[in-house]
Formats: structure tokens, C-alpha cells, sequence
């Protein structure tokens, strides 16, 4: 048996078995081999029918019998009852105002059921116990499997993820089979040893024996930390080669000067802070070196990211290309969305105006160019050819767009400098895309206002250095964010209604766009925009213009809607999500978020940095329907955090980055996803990253790491 061999070789599939594994993305032993538990149950917590005494909390494991559905004699309760037995005897088990599950679990289904004994000595049952249908009794395999001679070893049983047509028991005897093949003698650890020992981490022999059959809880502990280090430690190595091969490539010179920054600055109608002030010496700085920045921008929403860039793009624009004395070096700006791109477009017309440069917007619905050739203090639209034309000549300086400005149609002559905002999922690929071929590598500064924890910087983003902007403008009022429960709704719409008065204007953010479909079971019933927008209008703010934007709208009617809303036309505007970044609308100061249980933190966070961008006092009202106390702690969270960083790492404790970032988003796993939590481990994994790829860039010395790490690097998706 080999690592790369196809499960099919080695294991007799049925075709439900088959399709399983596939969408599980198993197709080898070694995808197999890591196909991990996802938890334990300790065997000695489990308890026999037999056993059973008035007021014991016991897990038991065995069929049920008899289920039925009826009501109670006297309240009329309708209840499911039924026989739970095992090998030791049988017991009475009712649910109170539960009648689906006896439609839920026929007869002879095995469960695990986890609950308190009622009754007396005579008639024992278990009240509304916890339900789980299982595939393996535990007990069953107790004696076969968990014990070597007398004595019991193992009392922890594995449950591993399943797929309709594959069952976790499968996956049990499966490990064990390869196991008993002397596969595992045969793998070459591709981690050092000296790393395994420096940590005390178990041989990968002995980690995947441990985390497929533990003896005992040490033992599975150390076996994750050891695959916990693995995936962070894997992820430095390829960040830290990205960064060492960015270290010996070139990039276009930019001059810069100081004093003309400083004067550049004093055109904006606020002070610089001195985050701000100490962001621009760390690009500008980056700048003068002999190889291309790589930067990571990261700043609270409202703490002033575009002016940052707008200062440094400033240097660019004012530097010459390669032995000539006229024209410009060029940027390219990437937003994720039209309406952020004509927004940053009119803002950069007003920035950059006095300078004799051509600024452009590229997207799917159009193009523009500024100034006009009739209108210098106007832009006018162009066709799409000629401003590709004009951009590969070297003749438009600032390009600003949405990802339409990665498409192999759009090519730079003198690119020096790439800034992406709030595009996560930008990275190297599509960086070399923007370069011109062969030759320089472009400045890269990437910007977020998502509340990133610095675990997750250091990992995700270990191949860029981090700026972070922790000051707001002087004179913006912190946001005034209150947790509005059903019953106080009418109060709140009064002072929304004041505020409205006084000449402010409103976003109400709703989950979703249309009404749920009332002939689909599981519809999710939550607040729409049109329906809100309606009722809204009909029976709250009569008297008030009320505006909808939604992901449905075409580009164009989205900038439509927008255009009307910053000019005060529309007073309230009900929205999606689809306003969360970046939009920037100063009079607004009041915003609504319905349904917000179904929003992550940072998501919340991002929506209410909609209405910091002025220094009236902003309001955030957080409407949830939810009692459930994780909940309402959560969403508690986003009124006493004092920034987005101390919010993201509340997230990540409470619900861990998976939740936090999604991990889909990145291709981690849960094991990966867990490590990040642990400062620790990222700063140990990290360290002896550096440290290996320094000595050996190539991981000519360690092959089998070397293979690990391309294997993994095609696995994640960072790009």
C-alpha cells in the first residue's frame, strides 16, 4: 500500500460509496490517512440500560422500538414515546412537544441518547434526552478493538465527518486497515526533527495513530497539536518563499519627496494622524528599496486608508518612467464594486486635479476618462479601445477599477504601483497578471478595514509586511451602537426620526432581498429589502423618501441609486449587505441592521463603519429576534469592543476564524483553523520558517518537505 494509491485499489466500493468519498474529495490512502475524527466520544462515559438509577445523567447507545406519537391525558401535550433497549435490557423514553420525531426515526434505529432518569425503581424513563442517530454502537467494538489482553487501552471511539453513503464506521476499520498494511513505517516525517523535538511534537507515525485511535485524551491532544503545527508551519514556508523570491526581483524607481507629500497632504480638508503619517513613511520607504513592497494596509473603517493611498500614489505620479524626462509612472487602483470605483474615481478627480496627469475608471458597464478634451474640469466617458490604447502607452497615470482591470486585455507600459482594496482574495497570480512581463514587479499595497487578529495576519498574510492604522480622524465621534430588542422599535424610529429632521439620512440593512417562498420548508425567514422598504413606507416614515439597493440592480441602477442617496434625494435607503464596503456617503449617520444574529462580527462591524464618515455623532441600531444567550453575548460584543482588532479577536475565541474568515475561503482545515487561535504556534511556525527558508530558499535539503508544501500549496487558495 501506497500513499498515492487510489482507494479503489485497496478497498472493495460500493457506487454510494464511491460518490461519497469523491464529494468528500478522498481519491487517495493519503487523503484517507488525513481524513481526521472530527470527535470523540470517551466509551467510559458510556452507560447500560441495566445500570440505570433515578437521577443519573447517562449517554446510552442502542435501537429504538415502538415510537409513537400521541397526546398527553390531561394538558393534551402531544409527546413522542417509545422503547430504547440495548444488550442489557430496555427503557421508556418520552419527548415532550417533539411529535416529528417519531415521524424522524423508525423502528430499529440506532441512536445515542444523552439525558437525566426520571421515574422511581419500578418504571424508569428518560424525559426529552438528546437524540443522535449513529451508525456504530460504541460498546458494540469495546471488547474487538479497544482492548489488548485483559486490559482496556483505548476509550476513545472516533467520529469522523461523514457523506450520505459512507459512514463514519467506515472510515474506523479503514484507518485500521492501513494501519495493519506497515504503511506508516514507511513514511519519511517531513518536518525536521529537531522542530518536532524543540516542541515536544509526536513522529507523524505516532500523531496518526493518535488521532485516529487514541489510548487516552493526551494522547489525541498532542497528536492535534502536532497536524495544528504541520498546517500553519506549511503555510509560513510558502509565504516566506514568496516573500524571498519577491526579495530578488526589481521594480520600477519612484522618487520621493517628503516636503511635496506634506504639501499634497494639506490639500485634504482634515489633519493626517499619525497613523497615517507613519503608514506613508512605511510605503514611501518600501519604495526606495531595490525590490518590490509588499504590504498589507489594515485600518479601521473611517480611519483613513484613501488618503494614505492617495498620498502615496502621489510620489508615483510625480516620478518619471526609465530614462525619460516626461509622462508619469502608473498606478492601478482595484475595488471590489462599481459604485466603490466611481466613488474613488470623482474623490481622486478632486486630489489630483492640479496635476497635469490623466486619471481613468475601467468596469464592466463602461469607461471614463479625466480631464475631457473639451471640459478640463470635467471626465468623459470613452470607449473602451481607446483607453486600453492610451493605457498601454504609458498616458494614463492612475487607473482605477473594478477586476475588470486584471483581464489579459488591459496592459500597463509603466506600472510601479498596485492598490487593492478590500479584495482578500487578491494575490500573487493576479499581481503578475498587472506586471509588465520579465521585467519590473509592481509596488503592491493591499488595504482592509475588515478587522483582521493578528494570528490570522501573520498566516494568511505572512508574505506581506503589516501596517496597521489604529487612529480615527481628529473630531469623529465613536458610533453610538445600541442592541434594540421587539419591544423597542417604536422609540428607536422616533429618534431615527429626529435625526431625519435635522437633516441626516438613514441606511436599514436586511438579510435578504425578496420575500421567502412560503412553500419551501426551509426558506430563510428573514427581513427583506422590498418588503421593508414597503412597511416601512407605508406605516414608519411616510413623510420621507425611501430608497432600495440590492445585489439584483444592474451597475448602472446601483450608481443611480447611490448618486441620489449622497445628494440627499433619497433620505432612507434599504440595502443589502451589498453597501458594506467602502461606500461612502457623509450625511448619513443612522444605520438599521435587521436580522443582525445572521451576520458575522466583522460583517456587523463593516455595515456600521457606513455612517462614521462625518463628524456628526453616528447611531448603529442592532435589531435581533434572537434570545438565545450566545447570541445576544455575541452581538453584545459589537457595542462594548472599542475597535474592529479587539472585535475580530472576541470572533475568533468565541467562534474561531472558520467563522470569522470562512474557511472555504482560504482551504484550510478545522485542525488548520483551530491553530490560529494560538499566538504562539503561528510565532513558533513562522519563526522556523524564516529561519529554514533562509538557510535552504528551495528546501533543496528536506525533498519530502519540499513535496509537502507544493502539494499544500495547491490545495489553498489565497489567491
Amino acid at each position: 500500500m501506497q500513499l498515492t494509491d487510489l482507494v479503489g485499489t485497496h478497498f472493495r466500493l460500493l457506487e454510494a460509496q464511491k460518490k461519497a468519498l469523491k464529494r468528500l474529495r478522498i481519491e487517495t490512502i493519503e487523503d484517507l490517512l488525513y481524513h481526521f475524527p472530527s470527535r470523540y466520544e470517551n466509551i467510559s462515559d458510556i452507560k447500560h440500560v441495566s445500570s440505570l438509577e433515578k437521577d443519573d445523567s447517562a449517554i446510552l447507545y442502542g435501537k429504538l422500538t415502538g415510537l409513537k406519537t400521541k397526546k398527553s391525558f390531561k394538558s393534551r401535550v402531544p409527546i413522542s414515546e417509545g422503547q430504547f433497549a440495548d444488550d442489557t435490557g430496555s427503557i421508556k423514553v418520552i419527548w415532550f412537544h417533539q411529535p416529528y420525531i417519531a415521524k424522524m426515526f423508525g423502528a430499529g434505529s440506532l441512536v445515542k441518547l444523552a439525558g437525566k432518569v426520571s421515574g422511581d425503581s419500578k418504571s424508569l424513563f428518560l424525559a426529552n434526552p438528546e437524540i443522535e442517530r449513529v451508525d456504530v454502537i460504541p460498546g458494540d467494538i469495546h471488547e474487538s478493538l479497544f482492548t489488548r489482553g485483559d486490559v482496556t487501552e483505548n476509550l476513545l471511539y472516533p467520529f469522523y465527518p461523514e457523506s450520505k453513503g459512507i459512514t463514519s464506521k467506515w472510515f474506523f476499520h479503514a484507518a485500521l486497515k492501513i494501519f495493519g498494511s506497515g504503511l506508516l513505517d514507511t513514511l519519511v516525517d517531513p518536518v525536521p526533527e529537531e522542530i518536532l523535538a524543540k516542541y515536544s511534537l509526536p513522529t507523524l507515525k505516532s500523531a496518526l495513530i493518535w488521532i485516529h485511535t487514541p489510548k487516552n485524551e493526551r494522547d489525541n491532544i498532542s497528536a492535534r497539536k502536532r497536524f495544528a503545527f504541520n498546517e500553519v508551519f506549511y503555510i509560513q514556508l510558502i509565504k516566506q518563499q514568496e516573500r524571498n523570491e519577491n526579495n530578488h526581483k526589481h521594480s520600477l524607481t519612484v522618487t520621493v519627496n517628503k516636503e511635496k507629500i506634506e504639501e499634497f497632504m494639506k490639500r485634504f480638508p482634515f489633519e493626517a494622524t499619525d497613523a497615517q503619517k507613519k503608514a506613508i513613511n512605511d510605503i514611501v520607504s518600501d519604495f526606495k528599496k531595490d525590490h518590490p513592497m509588499s504590504r498589507l494596509l489594515e485600518g479601521d473603517v473611517g480611519s483613513g486608508k484613501t488618503a494614505v493611498a492617495a498620498s502615496t500614489i502621489y510620489s508615483v505620479t510625480t516620478s518619471r518612467p526609465p530614462n525619460q524626462d516626461y509622462g508619469a509612472l502608473q498606478t492601478a487602483y482595484m475595488v471590489p464594486t462599481e459604485i466603490l470605483a466611481q466613488q474613488h474615481f470623482e474623490s481622486f478627480i478632486e486630489m489630483f486635479a492640479h496635476l497635469p496627469i490623466n486619471i481613468a475608471l475601467i468596469t464592466s458597464s463602461g469607461c471614463k476618462k479625466f480631464p475631457s478634451k473639451t471640459d478640463k474640469t470635467e471626465a468623459t466617458s470613452i470607449s473602451r479601445p481607446q483607453l486600453l490604447k492610451w493605457v498601454k502607452g504609458g498616458e494614463i497615470s492612475i487607473v482605477i477599477g473594478t477586476h475588470s482591470l486584471i483581464q489579459k486585455t488591459v496592459e500597463f507600459q509603466n506600472l510601479a504601483y498596485v492598490i487593492i482594496d478590500e479584495q482578500h482574495r487578491f494575490g500573487t497570480i493576479q499581481r503578475q497578471k498587472l506586471a509588465r512581463k520579465d521585467e519590473f514587479v509592481p509596488h503592491l499595497l493591499s488595504m482592509t478595514a475588515t478587522p483582521i487578529p493578528r494570528t490570522l495576519a501573520l498566516t494568511i498574510y505572512g508574505d506581506l509586511d503589516l501596517t496597521v492604522l489604529d487612529q480615527m480622524p481628529h473630531g469623529r465621534k465613536p458610533i453610538i451602537t445600541e442592541i434594540v430588542l421587539p419591544t423597542e422599535r417604536k422609540k428607536t424610529y422616533e429618534h431615527v426620526r429626529s435625526e431625519l429632521k435635522d437633516g441626516r439620512q438613514a441606511y436599514v440593512i436586511c438579510p435578504r432581498i425578496d420575500e421567502p417562498d412560503p412553500k419551501k420548508a426551509l426558506a430563510l425567514n428573514a427581513t427583506s429589502v422590498v418588503a421593508e422598504a414597503k412597511r416601512l413606507k407605508k406605516e414608519v416614515f411616510p413623510e420621507y423618501e425611501i430608497g432600495i439597493l440590492h445585489s439584483k440592480l444592474k451597475p448602472a441602477e446601483k450608481i443611480e441609486i447611490m448618486g441620489q442617496f449622497a445628494e440627499g434625494a433619497i433620505d432612507i435607503l434599504v440595502a443589502t449587505s451589498v453597501v458594506e464596503v467602502g461606500v461612502n456617503v457623509p450625511n448619513a449617520t443612522m444605520i438599521i441592521i435587521e436580522g443582525a444574529e445572521r451576520f458575522g462580527l466583522a460583517q456587523l462591524h463593516q455595515l456600521r463603519g457606513r455612517v462614521i464618515r462625518s463628524n456628526h455623532q453616528a447611531y448603529c441600531f442592532i435589531f435581533s429576534d434572537s434570545k438565545s444567550k450566545p447570541t445576544v453575548d455575541r452581538l453584545k460584543a459589537i457595542k462594548t469592543a472599542k475597535n474592529g482588532f479587539e472585535l475580530a479577536e472576541f470572533d475568533l475565541t468565541l467562534r474561531g476564524s472558520g467563522e470569522l474568515y470562512g474557511k472555504k475561503q482560504w482551504g484550510l482545515t478545522d485542525l488548520g483553523m483551530e491553530a490560529i487561535k494560538n499566538v504562539k504556534m503561528v510565532e513558533a511556525a513562522r519563526n522556523e520558517a524564516e529561519k529554514l527558508i533562509k538557510e535552504d530558499p528551495t528546501l533543496k535539503m528536506s525533498p519530502e518537505l519540499a513535496r509537502t508544501i507544493k502539494a499544500k500549496s495547491e490545495s489553498l487558495h489565497f489567491e
